[in-house]
């Protein structure tokens, strides 16, 4: 087995990627206080070309070297908006007819691999490191996604369950196609 050159790899500018077409979600952080998780978080929406991120509250935002860290120039190519609350952000998504969907340990939540995506764009939340998704979101949610576990920590770094999420949509919004 052979290793790709960074030639092979067929990678955008970053003018071909504000121009190609995005997958149909968008990332809202919901007061995150870590820059590297933020930073993950940016370079997890390049590589599946989301629309956008919404950076909520006191959640940190670029330019900034700790997001850049871990972020690796996606800072560049992932739009991005700030809102001083995740309910501003969360109210302005859906009208824009987002379907807002929280990340969350609910008693109401879907497990994701049962979770099947509806035709309209979907706005993730992520909450906070300790605290999670605030309870005034989850008020507006239209529904809540739980990645299962079967450990004794029940929980996840935000970076890690973005990225399975968004791999998990991903997935089943380009088998849609």
């Amino acid at each position: 087995m052979r290793k790709l050159q960074m030639d092979e790899l067929g990678r955008k500018s970053v003018a071909e990627f504000k121009a190609a077409d995005k997958t149909p979600l968008v990332v809202v952080l919901d007061n995150v206080r870590s820059m590297h998780n933020v930073g993950s978080v940016f370079r997890t929406a390049d590589a599946f070309l989301l629309r956008g991120i919404a950076l909520c509250g006191y959640t940190p935002v670029p330019p900034h070297r700790d997001i850049q860290k871990t972020a690796l120039g996606a800072t560049d190519t992932v739009e991005w908006q700030y809102f001083a609350t995740t309910v501003e952000a969360v109210e302005a998504l859906k009208a824009e007819g987002f379907s807002v969907i929280a990340i969350e340990q609910a008693a109401s939540s879907v497990m994701l691999d049962g979770f099947r995506p509806a035709d309209k764009p979907l706005a993730l939340v992520f909450g906070n490191e300790v605290s999670g998704v605030d309870p005034a979101v989850m008020q507006l949610a239209d529904g809540c996604i739980e990645i299962p576990q079967l450990g004794m920590k029940h929980s996840l770094n935000i970076s890690v369950s973005t990225g399975i999420v968004i791999w998990d949509l991903f997935c089943k919004l380009t088998k849609a196609q």
